[in-house]
């Protein structure tokens, strides 16, 4: 099964749902920062609520989630656009800790609780839209929940999970988001409230291979959605050489100058995907022409 999400509407247009599975997507930035167990669950949580919140925007939007709770994990950046693309990083990828009181990776110890959960969304105005709450939780779906509910006055409930095998490798990963839109009546609300309480968790389903269609009908109910969208997910860097080039030209000439006379070389690398791009003398002195 290849990683996507789905939109829909359930309760006769009562409430909003998206379910994501994003085991690939996770597992491809585990790879590529080579994240140990607990940073890989911080980090998988909160690409899935950056992938799922970003379908909720249209055409070339696009958000940033930035998490810092003060723990040893430190800042979690997430960039997330409307077309189900995501990346991701850790400042300290190599956090572990031993599993916490009731045997779960000990995520909150990792992000911290004294902190903030900032999101930016760039929708094509003069200045992007930025909500912040406090954490409360560190376990990030809780946060994520207070912050559509307080930032963006929408009452609502996430669900993010990760299962991280043995070997560091993403077993499951996978998201929801549930939202009671303005009208909705009390009794509906009550009885999803009910069945969140006895439903398996996210990464449970998701590992025992339900579908994002299938993972909405336990949260809301068989024959209670009807589903509007489907979508890709992956993970997908905006970096490039080209976009190297330019960072360096900004430096401008006596930077430049520096680089070629002291190594005669230079290599820049992404944080958001590791990737590196070398550019040697030759290039260098091009770029030298630009900047003057």
């Amino acid at each position: 099964m290849k990683d996507y999400l789905v939109k829909g509407l359930a309760y006769n247009g009562q409430v909003r749902v998206i379910a994501a599975r994003t085991v690939d997507t996770v597992g491809e930035a585990q790879h590529r920062h080579y994240t140990w167990p607990t940073a890989s669950a911080a980090l998988g949580r909160s690409m899935t609520f950056g992938v799922m919140l970003g379908s909720m925007l249209k055409n070339e939007d696009k958000l940033t989630i930035r998490i810092n709770g003060g723990g040893d994990l430190g800042t979690i950046l997430v960039d997330a656009n409307a077309n189900g693309k995501v990346r991701g990083y850790v400042t300290n990828p190599q956090t572990h800790f031993p599993l916490n009181s009731i045997g779960k990776l000990d995520v909150r110890r990792a992000v911290g609780t004294d902190g903030m959960v900032t999101i930016s969304k760039d929708i094509g105005l003069q200045h992007p839209f930025v909500g912040q709450v406090p954490i409360i939780s560190g376990e990030l779906g809780e946060d994520f929940t207070y912050y559509l509910a307080q930032s963006e006055q929408i009452p609502s409930s996430v669900g993010v999970g990760v299962i991280v095998n043995p070997d560091n490798t993403i077993q499951a990963a996978g998201g929801f988001i549930i939202q009671a839109l303005p009208g909705t009546e009390a009794e509906i609300i009550e009885e999803i409230e009910k069945r969140l309480e006895n439903i398996p968790t996210i990464s449970a389903m998701v590992r025992d291979g339900l579908t994002p269609e299938e993972i909405l009908t336990m949260v809301v109910g068989e024959g209670n959605v009807k589903i509007l969208e489907t979508q890709e997910v992956l993970f997908q860097c905006t970096c490039s050489k080209d976009r190297s080039t330019n960072v360096l030209v900004s430096l401008g000439s006596e930077e430049l100058q520096d680089m070629i006379d002291t190594d005669g070389q230079v290599e820049t690398q992404c944080h958001f995907c590791n990737e590196t791009y070398l550019f040697d003398k030759n290039e260098l002195e091009a770029m030298l022409e630009q900047a003057v």
